[in-house]
């Protein structure tokens, strides 16, 4: 297997797993810390943080739509100063029936992805969204958020 199927794998399998809600999948793809870049979609600016910090915050939102899937192109690869560089286009749909404006936000752009091998094999270490454009219902992010922050209901125990 080459380098850049190698890459490639990582991180659609953590696409993959994002979308199955398998958290520690997600988080076996990144390295101990991760450079992220989502400023073209949520205006944040960059920052390294923690893997299970970054892991963490898209558990607690991801994890508040019914449903998303990440889809994408080709992955295109190259190799500078020790690390691989992947990017690819992608569209994921965000999905929460019944919302009002909409069940479905869809967010299309590039993603640019650094990787470096470790001994367990390559991680991620930067990953950078370039947004294209948003469509569908572009407050099911708020709702999210909100559903993300809600409380879990207690249930009794017969």
């Amino acid at each position: 297997m080459s380098i850049g199927e190698a890459v490639s794998g990582v991180f659609t399998h953590m696409l993959h797993a994002i979308d199955l809600r398998d958290w520690q999948a997600v988080r076996d793809a990144f390295a101990d810390h991760v450079d992220i870049d989502y400023s073209s979609l949520f205006g944040a600016p960059a920052a390294t943080v923690s893997s299970d910090e970054h892991v963490g915050g898209w558990r607690s939102f991801g994890g508040a739509f019914d449903a998303t899937q990440h889809l994408t192109g080709p992955f295109v690869t190259s190799e500078r100063e020790g690390a691989v560089l992947g990017s690819t286009s992608v569209r994921a749909y965000h999905r929460i029936a019944g919302a009002p404006g909409g069940d479905t936000w869809i967010v299309a752009g590039l993603y640019h992805v650094r990787f470096v091998h470790r001994r367990a094999g390559w991680r991620i270490i930067g990953l950078t969204l370039k947004v294209t454009y948003q469509d569908g219902n572009l407050d099911l992010p708020r709702i999210a958020q909100a559903r993300a922050a809600a409380p879990m209901p207690i249930h009794a125990t017969p």
